[in-house]
Formats: C-alpha cells, sequence, structure tokens
C-alpha cells in the first residue's frame, strides 16, 4: 500500500524544523500529503489547577494569559511550517482538492484546540503514518505525548525524526528482528518501503531474540513479497543491546531503521532502559516503529 498521508504534530521546539525536512523529503518521494497538526491548550484546562484560594479574576487572568501563549505559540508554529515547506517547495494546498494526487507532494497546517495526547492519536488513525520530531535538548524521550500517543492509541505506525534533517529516508534500510509480535507489526507497516529500497538488512542477536521466528525465516517472508535481504548479527556495545543495533545500521548505511516498540511493558522499559529507549534516545537516523 502506497503511503498517501502523513501526519506531523508541532509543538513549535527546533526539533520541529528537522521533522518538517523529514516529512518533505518522505512526501516527495511518495507524493503524499503531510496534515502539520498544532494543538493548543485549551485554556479551560486551567481553571481546575488553579487550586483553592483563589479568586475568580485571579483565575480568569491565568484563562487569558494561557490563551494569549497559546496564540503566540500557534502563530509561530505556523512560520515554521511556512517556512520549511516554502524551502522544501511542498505545495501548501487543502487535502480534499481533488487533483491533488497527481501533482506532487502537498501540505496543509490544521490548528486545534484541546488534549495534545487524545488529539494526535484520533488524528493519526486516518494517517498512513505519523512522523514525531525527536525530543528537544536534555527532554526524555520517553516524555514525548505525541509519540506514546500514537503508539499506544492509533494503531497506525510513527517515524521518529532525527535531530537533524537527514539527505534522504528509505533508500537503505535496517529491520530489527526478535520475533516478537512487535517487530512482525513493524515490518508489515515497513514493507512497502522495503519493496522500494536499493538495500534491505535484517539486524538480530540472541541477546535481542524472544520466542517467534528468526531472522532466516523472515528472509523467507520478505523474498515471497519481493523483497531481497541480508542478515546481519550484531552484538552489544557496552551491555546495550541498542547500541549494537545502531552501530551494525551505521555500518550499513541506513537511512531508516524499522522495529518494534516496547516488547516488554512500558513501565518497565522507562525504569530499566530497554532497546527502545536506547534507540529513541541515540539514533541519527529516522526510526519506525510499531507495536
Amino acid at each position: 500500500m502506497p503511503i498517501r498521508k502523513l501526519l506531523l504534530p508541532l509543538t513549535g521546539t527546533a526539533a520541529g524544523v528537522a521533522a518538517l525536512g523529514t516529512a518533505a523529503l518522505i512526501a516527495r518521494r511518495w507524493d503524499a500529503h503531510i496534515a502539520a497538526l498544532h494543538v493548543r491548550v485549551d485554556s479551560r484546562d486551567v481553571a481546575p489547577l488553579a487550586g483553592e484560594g483563589l479568586s475568580g479574576a485571579m483565575i480568569e487572568e491565568m484563562m487569558a494569559a494561557t490563551e494569549r501563549e497559546g496564540e503566540k505559540r500557534a502563530s509561530a508554529v505556523r512560520a515554521q511550517f511556512d517556512q520549511v515547506m516554502q524551502a522544501e517547495h511542498i505545495s501548501v494546498r487543502d487535502p480534499a482538492d481533488a487533483d491533488a494526487a497527481a501533482r506532487g507532494p502537498t501540505a496543509a497546517f490544521v490548528g486545534i484546540t484541546g488534549r495534545e495526547d487524545d488529539l494526535v492519536a484520533q488524528q493519526a488513525r486516518l494517517a498512513d503514518l505519523a512522523i514525531v520530531p525527536h525530543p528537544d535538548g536534555g527532554e526524555d524521550v520517553s516524555s514525548s505525548d505525541a509519540l506514546h500517543a500514537v503508539l499506544f492509541d492509533s494503531g497506525r505506525p510513527v517515524l521518529i525524526a532525527p535531530r537533524a534533517r537527514p539527505a534522504a529516508v528509505g533508500t537503505r534500510i535496517c529491520i530489527g528482528w526478535n520475533g516478537s509480535a512487535e517487530s512482525a507489526a513493524a515490518v508489515q507497516a515497513v514493507l512497502p518501503w522495503l519493496q522500494r529500497a536499493d538495500a534491505v538488512q535484517v539486524l538480530w542477536s540472541d541477546d535481542y531474540q524472544r520466542r517467534g521466528p528468526r531472522a532466516p525465516e523472515l528472509l523467507a517472508y520478505l523474498a515471497l513479497h519481493g523483497v531481497r535481504a541480508q542478515t546481519r548479527a550484531f552484538r552489544p556495545l557496552d551491555r546495550e543491546v541498542g547500541a549494537g543495533m545502531l552501530a551494525a545500521a551505521t555500518e550499513f548505511g541506513a537511512d531508516l531503521l524499522s522495529m518494534g516498540a516496547y516488547s516488554h511493558s512500558r513501565l518497565r522499559q522507562l525504569i530499566l532502559g530497554g532497546v527502545t529507549r536506547h534507540v529513541l534516545e541515540h539514533a541519527a537516523i529516522p526510526v519506525m516503529m510499531n507495536r
């Protein structure tokens, strides 16, 4: 199935520029539409957080300040979107345009008010792929509401953009395979990409393997879909399986890594680390995940 619609939640961070550039590359590769989404905080949500002892006037002022800040951020996000789309030569138009599919990549900006995690998950359900900006600076990757909304509540794959715009996406693809249901879902999501890729490599490790099919069985499955791939065994680096996987992907020259997310519970991953968390925090290339 071709990739026709990309959902890109934006909050105005610097990482949003790299995510917009990544989305532009993907849209150009697939002649897809970018639906850039900015969710503004509802000022009415501030009132329950105000606590006791505040007058009505003080609560109203807090709500007004939230509204002003929301308008300011929304304007900045829209300016960021317009600037990158112009630089990337992506046409901004209504996705309902009947001729959009015949005119190459397109984009549109939508601003709505509400809870980001709820609305991003809902909007992602009618997208072929959600692209999430990488968390900025010292922000913990596990705190990304948009990332977890897509992973846990949308039923759709998510691509985490790198901190800098890549030169290409999807020409050389690595698959992180461990035989789990999550990795199988990731393979299904990335299959259209694999069929267009110049080279595909399956990364596996005894330290990463779960109960389920092993790498040679995946190669046979991919061959039935017209995908020629090779396998590459990797070892953990400094006891980190994720570091070993990323090193193998770098050696291959991959510009996209596909893998399942959170084979164990999310809570356990956040406490103990885990492969998912390490890859998200340290990958310099786009990472596509599913679960």
